[in-house]
C-alpha cells in the first residue's frame, strides 16, 4: 500500500479535517454519518476485483498482445484513450479506470512508454466519455432521474459537447505521444507472467454480479461476499490492496459535507443568482472544483431545475483541479506516481478552459 505520509492530497484532507474539527468540535460525533458508506463499499469491491485481475497476470498478458498489434506509441496511446472513453459510457468513469489503468501500467512496464502521462490522458478520457450517457457517471445518473427525460434525449443533449471534447482530446493525444516504434523490453529481464487462472476466473465471474448488486443498493452485502471469497482463495490480494485510497475517500466525504454545512457557504449559494443560466453554468464548474462534480450536481439541483445547464457545467467541471471528479483521484492514485498530480494539472486545467468555452458556445 502506498504510504499515506507521502500522499499530498491525503495530507491536505487531513489538515482540513483537523481545522474544521477545531472550529466546531460538536460535529465530530456526526462524522460517520457524513460518509456515504454504500459508495465506499462499492469502491472497495471494485478495488478488490481489479486487483485480482492485476495479480492474476491477465493485464500483463493482454498488454503484451495489445502491443504486438500496435506499431507506434501514438497508436497504442490513442487505442487506450479511446477504450477508456468508450468503457466509461456504459461502465461509469470509475469502473472504466479500474479496468484500463492496470492494463496501461502493464503495457508501460514492457514498453517504457510514459505511464503517468498515459494514465492522465485516460482520466481525461473517462471524464469526457462518461458525460455522454445517463449511466456514465454518478452526477448523470442523479440528473437523469431528476429530469425524468428519456435515455435518448439525455444522450442527444450531451452528444455535441462530448463529441467536441473527444475530438480535442484525441488531437492532443496524437501530439503528446510520438511515432516512435514500440519496442518490447528484453524478455530475459522481463519474462512472461504466468496466469493465475483460478484468480482470473473468480475476479471476472464476480464482476457483473457485484455491479448488479451495487446497482440494486446491496453494495455492503456484495462487498462482504467478495472479501470473504478472496480471503479464502487469495488472501494476498487483500494484503496488497490500496486501503489508503478508501481512507482518502472517507476523509473527502467528511470534509466536503462539513464545508457545505457552513453558514457562509449556504449564504453564498443563495446570493449567486442561479436562476440565470449563465450563472448556473459558471457556478456548476466552479463548485465542481471545490467539492467535486457529484456533490456539486446534488447541491445545485436544490436551487435550480435546469438540468441541461447543470449537466454541462458539472461534467466540464470534472476537468481542472483533481478534486473536480472522483475519477481523477482514482486515476492518480492508481498511477503510483507521487508527482502525477503535477502532470495531471498541466493538461487538465487547459482542458477545463477549452471545455468551458465549448459548453458556453453550445448552450448560449
Amino acid at each position: 500500500m502506498r504510504s499515506l505520509s507521502a500522499d499530498t492530497f491525503f495530507l491536505i484532507l487531513l489538515a482540513a479535517g483537523v481545522l474544521l474539527s477545531l472550529a466546531d468540535p460538536s460535529q465530530i460525533t456526526r462524522y460517520p454519518a457524513l460518509v456515504d458508506w454504500p459508495t465506499i463499499a462499492a469502491l472497495t469491491g471494485l478495488l478488490v476485483l481489479t486487483k485480482g485481475l492485476e495479480v492474476s497476470g491477465a493485464m500483463h498478458w493482454l498488454g503484451r498482445r495489445l502491443i504486438g498489434k500496435m506499431a507506434t506509441e501514438r497508436a497504442a496511446a490513442l487505442w487506450l484513450v479511446m477504450a477508456a472513453a468508450l468503457l466509461s459510457t456504459v461502465l461509469t468513469n470509475d469502473v472504466a479506470l479500474f479496468v484500463v489503468v492496470p492494463l496501461t501500467l502493464g503495457v508501460c512496464r514492457i514498453t517504457h512508454m510514459p505511464a503517468t502521462r498515459l494514465v492522465v490522458f485516460e482520466a481525461l478520457a473517462v471524464n469526457a466519455g462518461s458525460a455522454l450517457t445517463p449511466i456514465g457517471n454518478p452526477q448523470n445518473i442523479f440528473l437523469w432521474q431528476l429530469s425524468h427525460v428519456s435515455f435518448g434525449e439525455f444522450v442527444l443533449h450531451m452528444l455535441p459537447l462530448v463529441a467536441l471534447l473527444m475530438a480535442v482530446l484525441l488531437f492532443v493525444t496524437a501530439f503528446a505521444f510520438g511515432s516512435r516504434p514500440i519496442k518490447m523490453t528484453d524478455e530475459k529481464m522481463h519474462p512472461p507472467v504466468r496466469l493465475d487462472l483460478p484468480l482470473l476466473w473468480v475476479s471476472l465471474a464476480l464482476y457483473l454480479p457485484f455491479l448488479v448488486a451495487t446497482d440494486m443498493h446491496y453494495a455492503p452485502w456484495a462487498v462482504l461476499a467478495v472479501l470473504l471469497i478472496f480471503m479464502a482463495l487469495r488472501a494476498r490480494v487483500l494484503a496488497i490492496l490500496d486501503w489508503g485510497l478508501l481512507l482518502v475517500f472517507v476523509l473527502m466525504f467528511i470534509d466536503l459535507r462539513l464545508l457545505a454545512g457552513l453558514g457562509i457557504v449556504q449564504a453564498t449559494m443563495n446570493g449567486l443568482g442561479l436562476e440565470q443560466p449563465l450563472h448556473l453554468y459558471l457556478t456548476s464548474m466552479a463548485a465542481s472544483q471545490i467539492v467535486s462534480n457529484v456533490p456539486a450536481a446534488i447541491a445545485l439541483a436544490e436551487y435550480s431545475d435546469n438540468w441541461r445547464v447543470i449537466a454541462y457545467g458539472v461534467n466540464v467541471g470534472g476537468f481542472g483541479l483533481m478534486v473536480g471528479s472522483l475519477a481523477n483521484l482514482i486515476a492518480l492514485r492508481m498511477s503510483g506516481d507521487r508527482k502525477a498530480w503535477l502532470v495531471f494539472h498541466a493538461y487538465s486545467i487547459p482542458f477545463l478552459i477549452i471545455g468551458a468555452a465549448l459548453g458556453y458556445a453550445l448552450l448560449f
